[in-house]
């Protein structure tokens, strides 16, 4: 691929993450305890010291029958309260005020005592919807699918890895075996670290996914300079091992939001989808600005063949220090 188009993606990722990652989701979760009574959780980004202006509000009356309780927990504050609606929440309408002003989202999540489950994302464009008098699980599936392609596409990191590997595994069939054990190693992780049976710290995750990313970039430059490594040689294995890693990123990503009791298996089958959906959408944009490009038949010289590694390896590696740094 052209030096000059990788620098271009470079770029156009890097707006897109700061137009689109303000700060991560907020999030409210009402559980009805008995009959009218609710439990609500509250939880919104904060950055430093300073948490988003941004509150829950019902088109209707509500009554609050025990104090707010507020604390911390990582870069959120968590509010909790019990409430009471004048008029069933069924057929009211849900607004996140402030959200409008911000560029981030909100998932709001209800769970009736009788088992029923209503999931929706708002965002500033769309910061209220009406709360369905009669909910059902399907909507918990497309909810969950959208935010796997969204956390996909808006993960610069796991994007970067992705596009190293496009450099790296040259060939049809080594591509789809590259792509395809990374699939797999992702989502064997997804699935273990979301359901609590393995817990790893974010904070060290996220370092050396960025981390993978600087190895990756190296390994293409020594191919590309005559010295082929292991990635070269067998790019699947690589993509397999650090794979795992980005899998545990993507589950920390989900418990941001969390999963909605008795529709679980769902939402994590769906946003894993959505995960993958994003990815073949990306690597599809690459591989057709790679075949416009070589129907163009325009030459570079050699050097500029080093420059997409380097680009990579430098953006991961500031990464790298900058993670390193919040420990």
């Amino acid at each position: 691929m052209p030096a000059f188009l990788i620098l271009v993606f470079l770029g156009l990722l890097g707006m897109h993450t700061a137009a689109a990652h303000e700060v991560r989701p907020a999030y409210l979760e009402l559980r009805e305890e008995s009959a009218g009574v609710f439990r609500v959780l509250w939880k919104t980004p904060m950055r430093g010291d300073m948490r988003l202006a941004l509150s829950p509000e019902f088109s209707s009356e509500t009554a609050i029958i025990a104090p707010v309780v507020t604390r911390q927990n990582g870069g959120a504050a968590i509010q909790t309260w019990r409430m009471k609606p004048i008029e069933p929440l069924g057929g009211q309408s849900v607004r996140i005020n402030g959200l409008e002003g911000t560029m981030t989202d909100a998932l709001v999540r209800m769970e009736y005592v009788d088992g029923r489950t209503w999931v929706k994302r708002l965002m500033p464009s769309e910061p209220a919807a009406r709360i369905p008098s009669e909910p059902n699980g399907w909507n918990v599936a497309r909810e969950y699918l959208t935010l796997g392609v969204e956390h996909i596409l808006f993960g610069v990191d796991h994007l970067l890895f992705v596009l190293a590997l496009l450099l790296v595994a040259s060939g049809t069939w080594p591509l789809i075996k590259t792509v395809t054990a990374f699939t797999l190693a992702h989502s064997v992780t997804l699935g273990l670290a979301t359901l609590g049976f393995v817990h790893v710290p974010t904070a060290p995750v996220e370092a050396v996914i960025a981390l993978s990313i600087v190895f990756v970039a190296g390994e293409i430059i020594h191919a590309r300079c005559g010295r082929k490594g292991i990635t070269a040689r067998a790019p699947w294995i690589v993509a397999f091992t650090f794979g795992l890693l980005h899998g545990f990123g993507f589950a920390g990503a989900l418990s941001e939001v969390g999963l909605p009791q008795g529709h679980i298996p769902v939402a994590l089958v769906f946003f894993n989808l959505g995960v993958e959906v994003g990815q073949l959408l990306f690597i599809g944009s690459v591989m057709a600005l790679m075949a416009v490009f070589r129907h163009l038949h325009i030459r570079f010289p050699r050097w500029s063949e080093l420059l997409p590694p380097y680009a990579i390896g430098s953006v991961a590696m500031f990464w790298v220090i900058q993670r390193l740094v919040v420990f």
